[in-house]
């Protein structure tokens, strides 16, 4: 049972999809600081300063200014977060985009290519062998 578990554990797309994951979650934590660290800033800069991380709509309780007042005093709706995060998703969906096109083409490429041609002595002696299977 060991042995399986070993085989199945070191087969080529099981070591494929942990290499994936990991990078997936580095290129996770490169995108949030792409979003958090230059773009939202740029967006707020654009549109008068405005700071997405703080923007929400308080359900409850008295007035606050920030958005971890108004969690502590009751529900609110953080949809500056919500922003961000869709700015996330859009720029995550977009590379992933590009980078299954891209293989896609690099697929397409490897399928085109057309079979190289055998040999001349190879073509001969195909040629001999199928007249000798006529005459026999």
């Amino acid at each position: 049972m060991l042995k399986e578990f070993r085989e199945f554990a070191l087969k080529g797309n099981m070591v494929d999809l942990a290499i994936g994951v990991i990078i997936g979650g580095a290129f996770g934590g490169l995108v949030n600081s792409i979003v958090n660290d230059i773009i939202m800033p740029i967006i707020g800069l654009v549109t008068g300063g405005i700071d997405f991380s703080n923007m929400f709509i308080q359900l409850a309780g008295e007035p606050k200014t920030t958005l971890a007042a108004a969690r502590e005093a009751g529900a609110t709706v953080a949809y500056g977060n919500f922003v961000t995060l869709l700015i996330n998703f859009l720029i995550i969906a977009w590379v992933l985009f590009l980078v299954v096109k891209g293989m896609n083409r690099m697929k397409k490429k490897e399928e085109a290519k057309p079979e190289p041609e055998a040999p001349r002595e190879e073509v001969l002696l195909t040629e001999i062998r199928d007249l000798l299977s006529k005459k026999a």
